[in-house]
């Protein structure tokens, strides 16, 4: 069987699980995971090497493929400059894609049937979520490709329930499958990929064959302190914080040192915030709680490099960024990138 590849983009409403889904199918964590909605604010890209499956008894098997799964931002009508950011980085994702993952939380309950065998009529907090599944839906309906309704945390349902949403997600959409998972119990993943590999046209590797993303390591660094700011904060001050890395010093050598101690990595890190209650908030009394974001989040920068790493943390007022379309831009580590290169060409003249 010959070899396949292709871009599937993972999309859905905020907190269905979408960067679960991908760290599962990954087998290892590459993007940021919290209870809070709108946690992913751009697009990452998964690189999953998938083995041959010989044909079994009763399973058709499928060939080696490189899958390029591709996390997005949770589908929401935007408001501010950044939520526009977001949702632009999900029609990216739309644009260059061979198949579609639609991911749908099934905790989300649909309006009950009353005796008669009407529908009762959705209100409150029901109908906003209706109306959050209608915007969701809108952006699949004109879709060239396959795509697949994905419906997470059936572990989380009952059977019995499972089979209505089932009709009714499949009767809004010609779905090329139906399948149910749980990503964080890693349930039904199989499944799902020999589907999406059945899906995908022969072709090469994109990326070399043991390369996991084609997101740069700051921009990774980046993401694991702001997901402790996600975790350690509350109300509007997680939403309200964008990180930046403004050092990010390697060392020359990978080697263990003459002590035995792992080299080390030396970073500094800006976190942004709106205002000047949210900076005494990040900072906290006597600096207490911008010394538990940066010891949780090195720990897991370490893991992530393989080296010691000294960390520093500021943090900065920028008012009303969310709003500031210029400032959103620079967030964007591809943006970042250039000017980084930019930077070092200058320097080097």
């Amino acid at each position: 069987m010959a070899f396949r590849s292709g871009f599937v983009s993972i999309i859905g409403r905020p907190n269905a699980g979408k960067s679960t889904l991908l760290n599962a199918l990954l087998g290892q964590k590459l993007a940021i995971v919290t209870h809070k909605p709108q946690t992913t604010r751009t697009r990452i890209h998964g690189v999953l090497e998938v083995p041959l499956k010989k044909k079994g008894k009763g399973e058709p098997g499928h060939p080696a493929a490189q899958v390029i799964l591709v996390d997005t931002p949770g589908v929401h009508k935007p408001d501010t400059q950044l939520d526009r950011r977001m949702m632009q980085e999900v029609h990216d994702a739309l644009e260059s894609r061979d198949a579609v993952l639609f991911i749908v939380d099934v905790t989300h309950r649909l309006a009950k049937v009353s005796a008669e065998g009407e529908g009762v009529k959705a209100t409150g907090r029901m109908a906003m979520s209706a109306a959050e599944d209608d915007f969701a839906l809108a952006l699949i309906q004109k879709l060239d490709c396959p795509v697949i309704l994905v419906l997470n945390k059936m572990d989380a349902v009952r059977k019995e329930e499972l089979l209505p949403l089932m009709a009714h997600w499949g009767s809004l959409h010609p779905f090329a499958d139906v399948i149910p998972i749980s990503a964080r119990k890693k349930e039904g993943l199989e499944l799902l990929l020999d589907k999406v590999v059945g899906q995908l046209k022969e072709g090469q590797r994109y990326f070399p064959k043991h390369q996991l993303t084609d997101q740069p390591e700051r921009f990774l660094v980046a993401e694991l302190i702001r997901e402790k700011i996600l975790m350690l904060t509350g109300e509007e001050v997680p939403y309200a914080t964008a990180v930046v890395i403004e050092r990010f010093e390697e060392p020359a050598s990978m080697k263990k040192m003459k002590d035995g101690k792992l080299p080390v990595t030396k970073i500094a890190a800006a976190i942004f915030c709106e205002r000047t209650g949210q900076k005494a908030i990040l900072i906290g009394k006597q600096g207490e709680m911008l010394k538990k974001i940066g010891t949780a989040a090195r720990k897991d920068i370490e893991s992530l490099l393989g080296t010691r790493v000294f960390l520093e943390l500021f943090v900065k007022v920028q008012e009303e960024w969310r709003s500031s379309r210029g400032f959103v831009e620079e967030l964007d580590w591809r943006r970042q990138l250039e000017l980084i290169a930019e930077k070092q060409a200058s320097e080097e003249k």
